[in-house]
């Protein structure tokens, strides 16, 4: 004979009054959909950045490319007629933009290469096993923090000819005899304070970006380099230059970008002068357009500045892309 086992399952959780229990609500059901409520989704979530890119990037631009070739002399909308090319010819054509830009241009090169030189000493400081070294990045940090229209305006105080602070301690050290103009008289010294006062305000931001760039070399490649009897400028060249070299491509782009289109320094400290020594392509585009009211002029400086912009840019990626083929 054969013995039946009956076997028996336990029961299904039952609630209240033999109920199973209601289900959870899932999380995010939003995004558990198919591929085209996502999509939908992300369409929502995007759109009102790009209207605000739009309104402020991208139809300003827009706008300002096509008044470029009208003939705008108002800020009131109107029909100007259509010059062509005739804002950038003009504009080309006539001493005052190559006097800027060639101001530009030394400004550009002079504070970016100053900056970039005086960055790369304060950031190997920045990165040194040194005591209270969080509070020396702290106060490396202040003169970046300050806003370039304080920054310019407390430079213009320091180099004031009458009562202000440099000629004060150049005379007490004897190291002249009398109070000069700093910013008044000679506009190739004035264009150099300038760029003094933007070199000590900025020099804080490039030491930052390169002290990161630091911080990512492997430390044993420095060991290594120890054992061998190298010292630490020859580590400095063979180790940490060549592996600093995105970080200081980048710091360059940006830079170069910030200074070339410099105005609110200038602005502030000289108002273009002495003699338009002083006087940038963003300046001068300040003046067409805001205060002659030739505003496709304006315009097309603006573009022009652009333009120059990017072949900098494309002239540093480049090279960039050079040095990596050559690394590899």
């Amino acid at each position: 004979m054969t013995r039946t086992v009956a076997t028996t399952e336990p029961a299904p959780p039952t609630g209240g009054a033999g109920r199973r229990p209601a289900p959870r609500p899932r999380r995010f059901a939003a995004l558990r959909g198919g591929p085209g409520r996502q999509a939908r989704l992300a369409l929502v979530l995007l759109l009102p950045a790009a209207v605000v890119v739009f309104g402020v990037v991208l139809y300003p631009a827009g706008r300002a490319l096509v008044i470029s070739f009208l003939d705008v002399d108002s800020p009131f909308p109107g029909a100007y007629p259509f010059v062509g090319l005739a804002n950038y010819t003009s504009i080309l054509s006539g001493d005052r933009f190559w006097i800027a830009a060639e101001h530009t241009l030394y400004f550009t090169v002079v504070s970016t290469g100053a900056e970039l030189v005086l960055g790369i000493g304060l950031a190997l400081l920045l990165a040194a096993p040194v005591k209270f070294r969080w509070l020396l990045r702290s106060v490396v940090i202040l003169p970046w923090a300050l806003p370039t229209i304080v920054n310019g305006a407390m430079w213009r105080w320091i180099l004031n000819a009458e009562y202000g602070v440099l000629n004060s301690v150049l005379v007490q050290l004897h190291l002249q005899s009398d109070y000069r103009s700093w910013l008044g008289t000679d506009p190739f010294l004035a264009l150099n304070m300038v760029i003094v006062a933007d070199v000590w305000k900025n020099t804080s931001l490039v030491a930052f970006f390169l002290l990161a760039g630091l911080q990512t070399i492997p430390r044993e490649l420095y060991e290594s380099a120890r054992v061998d009897g190298a010292g630490p400028v020859r580590s400095f060249f063979r180790i940490t230059l060549p592996l600093l070299t995105p970080t200081i491509a980048i710091v360059l782009v940006l830079r170069t970008i910030e200074a070339f289109k410099v105005f609110d320094i200038v602005y502030v400290m000289t108002g273009g002068g002495p003699a338009n020594g002083t006087q940038t392509i963003t300046f001068l585009t300040y003046l067409q357009a805001f205060s002659a009211q030739r505003f496709s002029v304006g315009a097309a400086l603006a573009y022009l500045t652009v333009l120059a912009i990017l072949v900098l840019a494309m002239i540093y990626l480049r090279l960039l892309r050079q040095n990596e083929m050559r690394a590899v």
